[in-house]
């Protein structure tokens, strides 16, 4: 009996994602900058080496509430889709930069840089990181992986994100 209680806490534990603080809020007071997480998965991704889609906006009227912040949505069936599993759509690394994390920092992340990658959402902070980003994705993950669990609980909420400007959602 004790080895199959040991075995559950040990499967359990793995099943946890790691968390180095809180989500990334900046200025808008949303997470993801109040852009739908649960959207990025209905867009049709680019070629590496081109953009994205643009990220589609939440609406005040649709949050949820994880890992210490407000996500806003663009419909009430993509804010409930959330709720069902929040740690599938949130994005990667509290919504920090992933190539900076990939180098042992926590930067904010832009909503309009982003890829899917094995299933988890990773945003970046500006274009030129992505190039670098996209040089080595899987080597960029693994980098930011063995990285992520040491990195000071510091917060950058609130940094102004470079080159990027985004309204709060939309009042519904």
């Amino acid at each position: 009996m004790k080895r199959f209680a040991l075995a559950a806490v040990a499967a359990f534990a793995l099943a946890v994602p790691a968390f180095a603080g809180d989500q990334y809020i900046d200025e808008t007071g949303f997470a993801v900058s109040g852009y739908d997480v649960v959207a990025y998965r209905s867009l049709t991704p680019n070629a590496v080496g081109t953009p994205q889609p643009l990220a589609v906006p939440g609406s005040s009227e649709y949050t949820a509430e994880y890992n210490g912040a407000t996500f806003a949505f663009a419909s009430a069936e993509n804010r409930d889709l959330f709720k069902s599993n929040p740690a599938h759509y949130a994005p990667q690394y509290d919504g920090h930069c992933a190539y900076g994390v990939s180098r042992g920092g926590k930067v904010p992340a832009n909503p309009h840089l982003w890829r899917i990658v094995d299933d988890k959402l990773y945003l970046n902070i500006t274009k030129n990181v992505v190039t670098f980003w996209e040089e080595d994705i899987p080597g960029n993950i693994n980098l930011a992986e063995d990285n992520w669990v040491g990195i000071e609980a510091n917060d950058a909420s609130g940094n102004t994100i470079p080159n990027f400007t985004s309204p709060a959602p939309s009042k519904g």
